[in-house]
């Protein structure tokens, strides 16, 4: 299936466009059905992306949003899958190219969807180019260095994918609401003062920056789910006994500070969020919606980069000559 195939199945999207579908991918026409499916992607897209804290309230966003589109689980289910093979395909140039890499953050309250999200929307990407960390409470020895050592090491390398399910940020997010946690990152009592938590933001935008420049692209996505929504969910997991597994008496618990942690997520995407690293308020009352908007956006993003594979110079020319002309002499 080529990439201008998926114009009919992403016309929920907004990607309407009757096209010739067999032609060379950027050019003549299919360039211009290239552009358009970009362009309305980026119409759904563009709401919900932060380049620019100053002023955002987290308020300002509803969690149940889904752009006004409607469709069943069947059809939603199909969009996607167009939309995970369209990104596979820039996977698979992202890797042979081996210049750039992407940094997925992923970030929410519990029963958000992360784990389902980065399941379904990255259901095609080959698992070669790809790396997944899922950061727990930090070991002893992440203690004895700084509250960026640890993320350091889980960078995905050039042309590959990396996804952090929960992050860096959580150092701003859960040690920010129970402070107790961070008495015990051993840091010497005269840097634990009130602007503490300024000052690690600011360390977060300028280690995002400095990725940036050297060829990460960075993605982040805070899944906004509403308190009633997750309170379904805790329920539905509840009734399923294939779904205790993932339950923690910590997950109601955490329900508590409600406010202090939508007040640390507000605080966060204020003082990080920039055109080179972006956050994304991802509406997650609705599975179907957050999945083909997180798609959308890493479609988006990677496309940007207009990717190809790398060009064979003329001596490599005459080494797959001469052995087409092997292959073609033997049996």
């Amino acid at each position: 299936m080529t990439k201008f195939s998926r114009i009919a199945t992403w016309r929920k999207l907004g990607v309407a466009a009757e096209r010739t579908l067999n032609c060379a991918p950027r050019k003549g026409v299919c360039a211009m059905a290239r552009k358009e499916i970009l362009d309305r992607i980026e119409k759904y897209v563009d709401p919900f992306r932060i380049t620019k804290g100053k002023g955002f309230k987290l308020k300002d966003f509803d969690p149940a949003d889904t752009c006004g589109l409607t469709m069943g689980k069947g059809e939603a289910a199909e969009l996607l899958q167009r939309g995970t093979e369209w990104l596979a395909e820039e996977q698979d140039m992202l890797y042979a190219q081996n210049r750039w890499s992407l940094l997925l953050v992923f970030q929410a309250m519990d029963a958000a969807g992360k784990d389902g999200t980065i399941k379904h929307v990255m259901s095609g990407v080959n698992p070669q180019g790809c790396q997944v960390f899922s950061f727990k409470q930090p070991s002893s020895e992440d203690l004895d260095h700084d509250f960026l050592w640890r993320y350091f090491k889980g960078l995905p390398e050039r042309g590959r994918i990396g996804i952090f399910n929960r992050s860096y940020y959580e150092e701003v997010l859960v040690v920010r609401v129970h402070e107790d946690i961070l008495k015990r990152q051993k840091l010497p009592p005269p840097l634990l003062g009130k602007g503490i938590w300024d000052e690690r933001l600011s360390d977060i935008a300028h280690f995002e920056d400095y990725l940036t420049r050297q060829g990460t692209v960075i993605l982040k996505f805070f899944l906004h789910v509403s308190r009633k929504e997750q309170k379904k969910r805790f329920m539905e997991r509840l009734d399923r006994p294939d779904k205790h597994w993932k339950f923690s008496p910590s997950d109601v618990h955490e329900r508590k500070f409600w406010g202090d942690y939508m007040h640390a997520f507000q605080e966060a995407i204020r003082a990080t969020a920039s055109k080179r690293a972006p956050w994304y308020v991802v509406p997650a009352d609705n599975k179907w919606f957050t999945r083909l908007l997180v798609a959308a956006a890493i479609v988006e993003a990677v496309e940007n980069l207009d990717l190809a594979y790398p060009a064979v110079d003329a001596k490599k020319q005459k080494e797959l000559q001469a052995m087409r002309a092997a292959l073609s002499r033997g049996k």
